[in-house]
């Protein structure tokens, strides 16, 4: 044969030698065998790397994935979504509330009274021996002690944003005498069932503003604002009190303390570290170390959502104090003062007290951990976990079928396919979250509802989940799960209707230019729609999305960003017109980080800069509302609001499905020690992995017992 003609084949035969590769892979029995050492890795992939291993700072799935594994936090909720202790083993949660001595106001039939005169006419109505409204019986009968509190002088430091940077302010305010009362539960209703026998002006007419003092000084309604927020006539202070479960240690071998939980605290409220769970932390008054096992926790105010943000895991103290991180700053050559949680090398070799170490981080490539001997419930049946960082969705489906990974999240034209399989388990449900499409409203023309509206309405949504998903989805018109109760079913779809598109961009400014191109004061509107890479739904949802668009006259480009780069460089900083994104919810309906104004900034996650003043107000009043009717209610009130604002052109809720090996199963020990095995199943929120730590993968598919088929 010629040199020539073997030239000629040459393409031909690496093309072969390719396609031989690719298809050909070494089965799961072909790894097993002679391997026993695959039997007790677990192996994932994740579209995109992670970003940074500290659940104190972290905002990406693929981060908090790792997380979940390696920290660990006071509570979690159970298969039946009931909240259960984890670092901690048991809570109680009860509120001290305080009323201010109101001197000026005369309380009818009693007269102006002072501070013991007033406890003693409250324990009077507590113990029957005055008549009182039955409801403020009822709450007067939650009440275990109540207790005089003398006049006192306190200090508070406020930092604030100031038109040159933040400013520091510090209030000096003369506390008059008060009366704790101590109850059992948290009563929301106390003082307003409270104003009915003290009288309608007893809260009303209390005028704090001469008691308060601010340094810088500020005058008229701020120094009112200062007044009202420091010393209000009522105050309701829920309190959460944590026992420690005994023995629980971090992976270096130091005990997790009460004093932990402290730190974690205050490396959240810490605005050196620009931590996007500062919102679920604000309405803490403090944390107080009791004891090494002990944690009180006191609130400034009703917070219903309170005891599921302590599920956040718990750093270690000792790694990442003040003198630690000054310690690592000087070993790295850098200015302590302006060394923060945020640049330690702790955030890429992560110490947490969960059931897997931290063992090595290969950006782009992948995650390593190895289990906890260690663990308090008892180490975990896989030694290794390993998260590869795997953007493309085909090639995790060959690594899949190949056993080179363990699990796989099914595409949705494969769905139907690989549910069917006996090779495999499957587990599919509605996604707790959506897709959608924010606009940034910090730039024109995304400032004006109206525009936002008419984008939202020349995309045909039942077109990308007719053939994009697969028909794996349903629509969706607001903020909340689409399971739960305070999603509103009444809340109708944006139709998909662009000539009246048209219209709502005529009614803004915009007219069509001979070229078809929307113009207003002759700029063409014109932007850039961005999504990442290694989803080929949001890349085809952003295909259509553009030619939606453009079919209207509106100039979009497109861009695809890598995760990284698109995470922290566009969407943290703000820098964006358009984004294709979804959000992961969970149960709580507390939307503050995601919708309140105040979230806003860089590395916060109302990162579109949704701002209105009734939305806020809902927000806050959802967060505070502890009746559950009453915080339905507001939620639905909060979905309509945003439905009709359109800050994001909602898109779907999807439908997941996963696969598994069929060798993958729970291992138990039966109470006379025999081993038995049972099926993966999901619990109430579709979560698979809740009994992950059980998991074992086994050489055959075993027999199953009668009961569990």
């Amino acid at each position: 044969m010629t040199v020539r003609r073997l030239l000629l084949l040459a393409p031909i035969l690496t093309i072969l030698f390719l396609a031989q590769s690719y298809f050909w892979v070494p089965t799961y029995e072909e790894q097993t065998r002679g391997n026993p050492e695959r039997l007790v890795e677990y192996i994932t992939a994740l579209t995109g790397d992670a970003t940074i291993l500290n659940p104190v700072l972290s905002a990406d799935a693929s981060s908090a994935s790792i997380e979940n594994l390696v920290f660990e936090g006071l509570i979690d909720r159970d298969e039946e979504l009931r909240f259960r202790g984890r670092v901690a083993e048991g809570w109680e949660i009860f509120e001290e509330a305080y009323l201010v001595v109101n001197e000026a106001a005369a309380i009818p039939g009693h007269g102006h009274l002072g501070p013991a005169a007033l406890r003693d006419l409250l324990a009077a109505a507590r113990d029957g021996l005055l008549p009182v409204p039955p409801a403020l019986a009822a709450s007067l009968a939650g009440v275990r002690d109540l207790a005089l509190v003398p006049p006192e002088t306190r200090t508070e430091t406020v930092t604030e944003k100031g038109a040159e940077g933040p400013v520091r302010r510090t209030v000096q305010i003369q506390v008059p005498a008060r009366i704790r009362l101590t109850l059992a539960a948290v009563d929301q209703d106390l003082f307003a069932r409270l104003a009915l026998f003290l009288g309608p002006d007893y809260l009303t007419s209390w005028d704090p503003s001469g008691r308060v003092s601010v340094e810088p000084p500020v005058a008229g309604q701020a120094l009112a604002a200062y007044a009202e927020r420091f010393l209000p006539a009522a105050e309701h202070n829920p309190v959460l009190v944590f026992r420690l479960r005994p023995g629980v240690r971090f992976h270096d071998g130091h005990p997790l303390t009460a004093e932990d939980v402290r730190f974690t605290f205050a490396a959240i409220m810490d605005p050196k570290n620009l931590s996007p769970r500062l919102a679920d932390y604000e309405p803490v008054k403090e944390v107080e170390a009791v004891d090494p096992q002990t944690v009180r926790v006191v609130y400034k105010r009703l917070y219903s959502p309170a005891l599921a943000t302590w599920a956040m895991g718990i750093l270690p103290e000792h790694l990442l104090s003040d003198s630690a991180l000054a310690a690592e700053a000087v070993a790295r050559g850098e200015d302590p003062a302006d060394f923060s949680l945020r640049t330690s090398r702790f955030n890429r070799a992560p110490v947490g007290s969960g059931p897997f170490v931290f063992r090595e981080w290969r950006s782009d490539e992948q995650v390593r951990l190895v289990r906890f001997a260690g663990y308090w419930e008892g180490s975990p049946n896989y030694q290794r976990y390993v998260a590869r960082i795997i953007p493309d969705p085909l090639t995790q489906e060959m690594e899949f079928y190949a056993g080179t990974i363990d699990s796989y999240d099914v595409q949705p034209h494969q769905v139907a396919r690989l549910a069917a399989d006996p090779r495999f388990q499957a587990f599919s449900g509605l996604a707790l979250g959506y897709t959608y499409i924010g606009y940034n409203q910090r730039r024109p023309p995304f400032d004006d509802p109206r525009v936002r509206r008419a984008l939202g309405m020349a995309v045909d949504v039942d077109k990308i989940i007719r053939y994009v998903i697969q028909g794996q989805g349903e629509p969706i018109t607001g903020p909340f799960p689409k399971q739960t109760e305070y999603y509103d079913h009444g809340v109708a779809p944006l139709p998909f209707d662009p000539q009246a598109a048209l219209a709502l961009l005529a009614e803004a400014g915009f007219t069509r230019n001979s070229e078809g191109i929307l113009t207003r004061d002759g700029k063409p509107l014109r932007f850039t729609l961005i999504t990442n890479s290694g989803n080929d739904i949001r890349k085809a949802i952003l295909t259509i999305v553009q030619d939606a668009w453009k079919q209207i006259g509106v100039d979009v480009a497109t861009d695809i960003l890598e995760w990284s780069v698109f995470i922290k460089e566009r969407v943290n900083k703000l820098d964006f017109d358009a984004v294709i994104l979804g959000w992961a919810m969970g149960l709580e309906p507390d939307l503050y980080q995601i919708w309140h104004s105040s979230q806003a900034g860089p590395f916060q996650l109302n990162f579109v800069g949704f701002n209105n003043p009734a939305a806020d107000e809902l927000i806050v009043r959802i967060r505070q509302e502890y009746d559950h009717e009453r915080q339905r209610d507001a939620c639905r009130e909060l979905h309509q609001l945003i439905a009709a604002e359109q800050p994001y052109t909602f898109l779907y809720v999807g439908k997941w499905t996963a696969v598994l090996d069929r060798r993958i199963v729970i291992a138990e020990t039966a109470a006379d020690g025999t081993s038995r095995f049972r099926r993966i199943t999901p619990t109430k929120t579709g979560s698979y992995a809740f009994h992950f730590n059980r998991w074992l993968k086994l050489p055959e598919v075993p027999v199953f017992s009668p009961d569990d088929r």
